[in-house]
């Protein structure tokens, strides 16, 4: 394990590497999700003609993962894009927390406490931040 969280076997090159892979992946993965998902959509209501007088808001379920997962098996398109678009979201997020394992690599304490902060503040506000207290 000692090993394993070595500068020497994690190279700047390579953690830079896995960052960078990390965000293709993660964009690749939520755009083809997305696609997916709108390809369902279409299928389902592509015929159905569109009613613009009267807003209807956010579809239950959309707005919390059980909800989406719950659409999904399903069957429901507009569950699936959710899903795409929360991947979307995560994918900046997951490289902030590989930022805070460089960071502690390197032994750079400032940088692993500025990214921290950083992650705290999208977590609070992601969890709903000061409109629940």
């Amino acid at each position: 394990m000692k090993r394993l969280l070595s500068k020497h076997f994690w190279a700047d090159k390579d953690i830079q590497q896995l960052i960078g892979k990390q965000l293709r992946v993660g964009v690749i993965t939520s755009s083809i999700i997305v696609f997916l998902g709108g390809v369902v959509y279409l299928y389902r209501h592509g015929h159905e003609a569109p009613n613009y007088g009267t807003f209807a808001g956010v579809r239950q379920g959309l707005d919390n993962l059980p909800g989406i997962f719950t659409g999904i098996m399903e069957g429901k398109g507009m569950n699936v894009i959710q899903l795409g678009i929360v991947l979307l979201i995560a994918t900046p997020i997951i490289r902030i927390g590989l930022s805070v394992f460089a960071f502690l690599l390197e032994k750079d304490y400032l940088y692993v406490v500025i990214t921290l902060i950083v992650l705290g503040v999208i977590t609070f506000s992601m969890v709903g931040g000061l409109e629940r207290l």
